[in-house]
């Protein structure tokens, strides 16, 4: 029997060195449908546990650095995309899908702030809102300090306030003035002489009249009996006193009023600009208001 199963062997043994194409030459190569090819490579990728101590880089790595990426000129995808494995009945086959990346528009990632990565999950960010403009007021350049030639009546050293063109010139030798944008009396409270200056006052403190008082109770504005100078006092750095009225030449802490008809009858001016005619004018100058 032994000889009988040894020449049985070697039989076949030659039958298949003999004729190689009819084995291995034959024999075609496994093919594994790329869904389930997709779930094994997913099985044994970086991470997944299978292999022993075979990590995934961290997603905040300087080689894949998805949480604080520089974005660049094309839309960047954030985190990656699991499979989600749907049941199926026995036998048939197995569909792997793929959800779409969350994608970052460059062009909208000004500002944005990522609250933290999780992989997988849809990235939520933080679009900062857009800073307010805060309105600056500005004055016309016309209305700032200049040398102008003058040709009017009256002496050199006088004061004229030309309401109407919201000027007001100090008059020189050669025909020639200083002249400063001012503010002036609001319709109603516009006027018309001639006074002195009577006082001089550096940061005057202000004693509103009654009649203001009254009035601008009834507009729902309640008025302090009397405001100590400083920044916030509206006569401003400096105040001219006209006379015996209640009028004044003053400065203010709202500058972008000049070249405008805003005041209860003062002539208003920006603190430096009263600052300097302060220095230049004293007591009894004459002041033409026309």
């Amino acid at each position: 029997m032994r000889r009988i199963f040894s020449l049985m062997a070697v039989t076949a043994l030659a039958a298949v060195i003999g004729h190689p194409t009819t084995s291995f030459a034959q024999q075609r190569g496994v093919e594994v449908s790329p869904a389930l090819r997709g779930e094994w490579i997913l099985q044994l990728s970086p991470g997944s546990g299978v292999v022993p101590g075979y990590r995934r880089p961290h997603m905040n790595s300087p080689t894949n650095n998805l949480s604080g990426a520089v974005l660049g000129a094309r839309p960047v995808a954030v985190g990656r995309a699991r499979p989600v494995l749907r049941e199926h009945p026995a036998g048939a086959r197995r569909v792997v899908r793929y959800p779409a990346p969350v994608v970052v528009d460059p062009r909208r990632t000004q500002g944005v702030v990522r609250r933290g990565f999780h992989p997988g999950q849809p990235q939520q960010v933080a679009l900062q809102r857009p800073r307010q403009m805060v309105p600056q007021h500005h004055i016309d350049p016309v209305y700032l300090p200049q040398d102008v030639a003058y040709h009017g009546k009256e002496a050199p050293g006088t004061i004229v306030v030309d309401t109407g063109s919201k000027f007001l010139y100090h008059v020189g030798k050669g025909g020639t003035a200083r002249r400063y944008g001012v503010g002036v009396g609001k319709p109603g409270f516009a006027w018309k002489g001639r006074h002195p200056i009577t006082r001089k006052a550096e940061w005057p403190g202000w004693t509103p009249p009654k009649e203001m008082i009254a009035r601008e109770r009834r507009n729902g504005r309640i008025l302090p009996a009397h405001m100590k100078g400083g920044e916030a006092n509206p006569l401003g750095a400096r105040a001219l006193y006209l006379g015996s009225t209640l009028y004044r030449i003053h400065g203010t802490n709202q500058p972008w009023t000049i070249g405008q008809s805003v005041s209860s009858g003062c002539i208003r001016m920006r603190n430096q600009d009263v600052m300097e005619l302060y220095e230049r004018v004293g007591v009894g100058t004459k002041v033409v208001v026309r």
